[in-house]
């Protein structure tokens, strides 16, 4: 966990998080209607987004369940959003597919081991925590889709707006830190690693803050050719402070920086966000 303040996340913990955000984004899914746009994600309206998470969840269910070694060859999301169920059955394919994911990992021991693509405790670790936040996200996608569907957005500045419910609602601080801390150490440790980061040079800060509850901090550094992640504070070109759910969403491209405390060069959060787009492997 980055950030003492929020305290350990384990795997129950995840598979908890899991499963409440699997039913909160199937109810907003209803909500919206299938023909919604989710406009953090241009050209797909929820029925894609349900194709999409759906495929996502069967796809790390294989992998727990078998103890898949090593990478196996996926659809592309091409043939992911052109196949699936028909309308009538996208709902109940979408949940079953969910509980499937939940059981595995449950059922799962300790010491089981897979493929995996991010560092982690343990490979039961990586995909309950990676299955988690990738739900999130995309709960928090259905909920815009199902607010601007019912005339509430968008408004500000991110690409869903900042002004309706479907904001940071429902992201405990101690989640919400723990996923920034897998963006920033993870996926953007990870192009680190592979040299494939082409952002603007300088450093970033990036500082959770929500008073009691706890505090993190974050740092991505930038040259030519080179590319650290770190965990602290200390000097910056550019501090972004705020609550964790609001730095969550906003590092994950589904909010603008309104209400959030930057400053400095503000090309450099710009520029992350162009960079930090995330694939699946």
């Amino acid at each position: 966990m980055d950030g003492p303040g929020y305290g350990p996340c384990d795997v129950d913990y995840y598979i908890d998080c899991l499963r409440r955000e699997s039913e909160s984004l199937a109810a907003a899914a209803q909500r919206a209607g299938l023909d919604a746009a989710v406009p953090a994600c241009p050209g797909w309206q929820v029925r894609d987004l349900l194709k999409h998470l759906g495929y996502v969840h069967r796809w790390a269910t294989d992998y727990v369940r078998d103890q898949q070694p090593s990478w196996v060859d996926r659809a592309s999301e091409t043939e992911i959003l052109g196949d699936g169920p028909p309308d009538a059955d996208l709902d109940g394919w979408f949940r079953a597919g969910h509980a499937a994911l939940v059981r595995t990992l449950a059922a799962a021991g300790p010491g089981m081991t897979c493929w995996t693509f991010l560092e982690a405790p343990s490979p039961l670790a990586f995909w309950a925590r990676r299955q988690a936040h990738e739900t999130a996200v995309h709960r928090v996608d259905a909920e815009q889709a199902a607010a601007n569907a019912a005339g509430e957005g968008p408004a500000g500045d991110g690409p869903a707006g900042d002004g309706h419910a479907a904001s940071a609602a429902g992201l405990a601080p101690r989640f919400a830190a723990d996923g920034v801390g897998e963006l920033i150490m993870g996926f953007v440790g990870r192009s680190a690693k592979r040299g494939t980061w082409a952002g603007p040079p300088g450093c970033l800060a990036i500082h959770a803050d929500d008073g009691a509850e706890g505090t993190a901090h974050w740092r991505v550094d930038a040259a030519p050719g080179s590319l650290t992640v770190s965990r602290g504070a200390g000097p910056a070109d550019c501090d972004v402070t705020g609550p964790a759910a609001d730095l969550y969403l906003l590092l994950w491209n589904r909010r603008g920086t309104s209400g959030l405390d930057v400053r400095g060069d503000a090309n450099l959060l710009a520029g992350f966000a162009e960079q930090s787009r995330v694939m699946w492997a």
